[in-house]
């Protein structure tokens, strides 16, 4: 058997905002290639998780290991990490000023320090992969909300990032609107990206996820394969969450 490559490894994890524990004790590892989904209702800590993963927010207690190395210390140079590891949010966080390529380049220009050759052919390859090239010219405002977080899809893999972290990706878009992002992801972890998504969308962490992680009240609940999750829930909590979505599934 191929030993899995282990790229995040999270111990211990803990956030307090004031006296609210939105996270205790979060322990999972993300391994190269994998695509887990993090589910689970309002308000369990996912958001929180993710953010902290990506040092948005500054864990009150434990570690994050990226390739071994602990992220949490005071030492480590942040940008650098995010380089590795991107993010797509909820709301897009497109430049409203720029068009999208200009959205696509201005990472790799002036973060990974790329010659603007280099930055515009690598905006293009990934505007072609989310399928917004013909777009490079417009700016934000012409633009469907599908069509902003495909274009945002597009600007974290400009970083060419070793993994991907997704924060309710959809939930901001009209429903009809939410396929064309779905699809661009599910294109993403079948190539073997290695993604962390905070989703509502459940079918598409059924299809979709190697691994799926269950929160409630800022703790992991339960954890497993996609079939482990969805077919075999062991607990309650698991259970009765689902159980609202099975209408859908």
């Amino acid at each position: 058997m191929i030993m899995s490559e282990n790229i995040l490894e999270v111990k211990h994890l803990g956030k307090d905002f004031g006296s609210n524990q939105v996270l205790r004790d979060i322990d999972f590892t993300v391994n190269k290639g994998e695509a887990i989904s993090i589910i689970g209702p309002s308000g369990s800590g996912k958001s929180t998780l993710l953010r902290c993963v990506n040092l948005l927010e500054t864990p009150t207690g434990g570690n994050i290991y990226y390739h071994g190395k602990d992220i949490t210390d005071a030492k480590m140079n942040i940008p650098s990490y995010r380089e590795h590891v991107g993010m797509v949010f909820q709301n897009f966080n497109l430049f409203a000023n720029m068009t999208v390529l200009e959205n696509c380049m201005t990472g790799p220009v002036t973060v990974a320090k790329k010659s603007k050759k280099e930055a515009r052919d690598l905006a293009i390859k990934f505007l072609k992969k989310v399928g917004m090239e013909q777009y490079i010219n417009a700016k934000p405002r012409q633009l469907s909300g599908g069509q902003k977080q495909r274009v945002a899809i597009a600007r974290a893999l400009a970083m060419e990032p070793e993994v991907l972290l997704f924060d309710e990706p959809t939930s901001a878009l009209d429903p009809q609107m939410v396929g064309e992002v779905l699809s661009v992801m599910s294109t993403l972890a079948k190539e073997g990206m290695t993604m962390l998504v905070v989703t509502h969308e459940m079918a598409f962490a059924k299809e979709v996820s190697d691994k799926v992680i269950f929160m409630a009240d800022g703790v992991i609940v339960e954890e497993g394969s996609s079939s482990d999750i969805f077919e075999h829930a062991k607990k309650e909590q698991t259970k009765e969450f689902l159980n609202r979505f099975h209408t859908n599934l």
